[in-house]
């Protein structure tokens, strides 16, 4: 099969990356700033606000699958409007498409979400990407879009290096308590998108982990991995700060985890030190 990897070069599409190719699939990925390091990997420049180039990497890649990780943040003609230029050439190529979304296109009013809650961002980033699902199954209606949360890798998402330089003293900042979400490992989120791409699946799904835990009891767990001394990691409410954004949100990831045999394995299951 061949798959086209749309963000190749980020923490999730690198993920899907290597496990593309482990699965024997010809694989394509494309890049906005440098392309990554798999030399089995054909690397293609693309800015989403660009139609043309999105048909000329169409052209030359050929997938029968795409996965889009991308993201432009807040900005409204990558976040927004991409994907949905991303969707319409799939339809037209006959592309399988799995749209990778966000738990920000919710508001935490009511906590806990499935599949069949409708979105009501309260962030410009959450709006851009609650309008690309929107857009991405008007126009491709067989495509899947997937929900996920807070992205952990091993020592290399964001997260966990901003819990290494807190513990270290050399960053500013707290770890909010109040601040709750179901983490995922990478390793499981990319499997299960894969494997949702093989299904006969269409529509929104949630894969987030089984665990919701607090932005400082996921710090406390990464810093017990990593031998850090847990009692230095600063805490605060995220109520008391000027950061925009949903306190709590919950994915209930059961429904799809049923399709699945990846297991999305919550935040104490995949922060044990190997």
């Amino acid at each position: 099969m061949r798959v086209l990897i749309v963000g190749g070069s980020g923490f999730l599409g690198s993920e899907l990356v290597r496990q593309a190719v482990a699965a024997g699939h010809t694989t394509a990925a494309t890049y906005a700033t440098r392309p990554g390091h798999p030399r089995e990997v054909a690397w293609h420049a693309l800015d989403l606000r660009d139609p043309g180039r999105i048909d000329a990497v169409m052209d030359g890649v050929g997938p029968h699958l795409i996965v889009n990780t991308s993201s432009g943040k807040a900005d409204w003609a990558v976040t927004a409007e991409g994907p949905v230029r991303l969707a319409m050439a799939s339809a037209r190529y006959g592309s399988r498409l799995v749209h990778v979304s966000s738990d920000a296109v919710f508001s935490g009013t009511r906590v806990h979400y499935d599949e069949s809650c409708h979105p009501d961002p309260v962030t410009p980033y959450g709006a851009a990407k609650a309008a690309a699902e929107t857009g991405v199954l008007l126009v491709h209606p067989e495509a899947v879009v997937a929900r996920t949360s807070l992205i952990i890798g091993d020592g290399q998402s964001v997260h966990e290096r901003a819990v290494h330089e807190l513990a270290a003293g050399t960053r500013d900042g707290a770890l909010f308590t109040d601040d709750i979400r179901c983490p995922v490992h990478v390793a499981d989120l990319a499997a299960a998108l894969l494997e949702l791409a093989s299904c006969d699946t269409s529509g929104i799904h949630h894969l987030a982990g089984a665990e919701a835990v607090s932005r400082h009891e996921l710090g406390v767990l990464i810093a017990r991995r990593d031998g850090l001394d847990a009692s230095r990691l600063p805490t605060g409410l995220r109520a008391d700060s000027t950061l925009p954004g949903a306190l709590d949100v919950r994915l209930d990831s059961r429904a799809t985890q049923r399709k699945l045999r990846t297991t999305l394995r919550g935040a104490s299951q995949f922060t044990v030190a190997a």
